[in-house]
């Protein structure tokens, strides 16, 4: 059997190749060290390592059969899809096979009478709304990177977007699966109903980053368009006057489609690159509240949303109804990771969950935590349910910096924690977040999870490494602190930039 971290001089590949080749072709099979650096990362460009080979399937029986070869050579193996992922879900160990599905981009069936669609996971999310929406139907859940992320990693990620407010995050949004397991069998999880009698093993496998096997048909459930629907810009003085008029919406009973926040860095930098021209850059931040259903609903909502922000201190409220000008207005959101990438060589960005309610304190305790380590953070973040994403501006360039920057991350996790919040929202674990899952998880939590995926992956072949502090037991995995040590743990060689 191959251990993790043996020196891939001790595994002949020559055999191994030709097998993929036998399966996928040529074509379907990347093994020069220069092609292979696009696989190096994903989206979390920390870490770096390049795979022994990465093979793209266009089928579940290809992805079965090369699942199943690696199996039998006891080969580690990590799923793929468009590359997008901010915790280092798809980062691939050194003697790694990675099973790339962004060929497999086929919709397999739109079934509109029963608001249904099946699709390969390399689908990009936003293509699902575009398939269905002359029809009168979307797709809900819509990340940031929806022009380019993929369904697959959607379902790995258990991702949200502007619009889970109200609408839940992806798990919320898919009836079955078809997976091929990491013995390379194929099962079907869920199915064409909402809710299937027996155990939510659909649950269970979406939102698992890979570690239970890999999902190639996904049935998913859309929704029809609402009758009407506004977005309101809100601009304030202050952070804490936004993050009031967050908790006083929701308290007056209104339930956005979306609720998203930005502050001044984030202001700036969006109108630097994108130019909507609807920021107010002297604003210290903006909040953005799309309210749809009725219309008799939508327009009483709109007006209560405009009451509290002004009780609150907006300065202005702009409102569009149309969808050209409701789009220019989440243009800039859409845009703020980009833009960051503008006004910083480097950008770290986390991902953890708050309760509303500890908005104004827990954004204050960023700034003095900026204002400590000397790093700006940009925040722009799904407020409506307490999903940060502070980014942590820095120049990699400088020895050392990553090391800080990443501890002013733990120290804004570990905060998370303390007032009721999650480590993750919906960017994963991953190898970035792993050390930090003892903070809020117990070691009996740790090891009933990690039971679960004993059960679908016993050799812990699927995307080993990720998510818990150690391949195995956790009480050893909760004395490790830093992502130092989760480089040697991984892989001898992992390049850290």
């Amino acid at each position: 059997m191959l251990n993790k971290t043996q020196d891939k001089k001790e595994i002949d590949w020559k055999p191994i190749i030709k097998e993929f080749i036998a399966v996928l072709g040529e074509k379907g099979v990347v093994q020069r060290k220069e092609e292979l650096i696009t696989y190096e990362c994903d989206g979390l460009t920390s870490y770096r390592q390049r795979p022994a080979v990465a093979v793209l399937p266009r089928t579940t029986e290809q992805v079965a059969a090369v699942v199943k070869i690696c199996n039998r050579y006891s080969i580690p193996f990590i799923a793929r899809g468009s590359g997008t992922g901010l915790s280092g879900g798809a980062l691939p160990l050194e003697n790694s096979v990675l099973i790339v599905t962004s060929l497999m981009r086929q919709i397999l069936k739109i079934d509109l009478e029963n608001q249904r669609v099946i699709v390969q996971p390399g689908i990009i999310n936003s293509w699902v709304t575009q398939a269905v929406s002359g029809a009168g139907f979307y797709f809900a859940p819509d990340p940031s990177s929806q022009i380019i992320c993929s369904i697959g990693g959607n379902i790995a990620e258990n991702s949200g977007g502007v619009h889970c407010l109200k609408y839940g995050v992806t798990t919320n949004h898919v009836l079955g699966l078809k997976i091929v397991l990491p013995d390379g069998s194929i099962t079907d999880l869920g199915g064409q109903i909402p809710e299937m009698p027996g155990y939510d093993l659909t649950g269970v496998f979406v939102g698992s980053e890979g570690t239970l096997g890999i999902a190639t048909e996904i049935t998913l459930k859309i929704l029809k368009t609402a009758e009407s629907i506004c977005v309101l810009l809100a601009d304030f003085t202050s952070v804490e006057a936004a993050a009031a008029s967050v908790s006083d919406i929701v308290s007056a009973g209104i339930i956005p489609g979306g609720m998203e926040m930005m502050d001044n860095i984030s202001i700036n930098a969006v109108e630097d690159v994108v130019a909507t021209n609807c920021y107010p850059r002297d604003a210290a931040a903006i909040l953005l509240v799309e309210v749809d259903g009725l219309a008799v609903e939508v327009n009483a909502n709109k007006q209560k949303v405009t009451d509290i922000c002004l009780k609150n201190g907006a300065r202005n409220i702009t409102a569009a109804s149309d969808p050209e000008t409701r789009l220019k207005l989440w243009k800039g959101r859409k845009a703020a990771f980009a833009a960051a990438g503008h006004i910083s060589p480097d950008y770290y960005v986390q991902d953890g969950v708050i309760p509303r309610t500890q908005l104004p304190y827990v954004l204050t305790e960023i700034e003095a935590l900026s204002q400590k380590y000397g790093y700006r953070i940009a925040n722009v973040f799904h407020a409506g349910d307490g999903n940060l994403h502070p980014l942590i501006l820095f120049d990699n360039s400088i020895p050392g910096e990553l090391e800080k920057v990443e501890e002013v991350g733990g120290e804004i996790l570990k905060l998370c924690v303390k007032v009721g919040g999650s480590i993750s929202g919906e960017h994963g674990i991953g190898a970035d977040k792993k050390y930090y899952m003892p903070d809020m998880f117990s070691d009996t939590d740790l090891e009933t999870m990690q039971w679960v995926r004993e059960v679908f992956n016993p050799q812990s072949l699927a995307n080993p490494g990720k998510i818990f502090p150690t391949p195995r037991t956790c009480g050893e995995g909760a004395k490790a602190s830093s992502s130092a040590q989760f480089s040697s743990q991984l892989s001898p060689h992992i390049e850290r930039f």
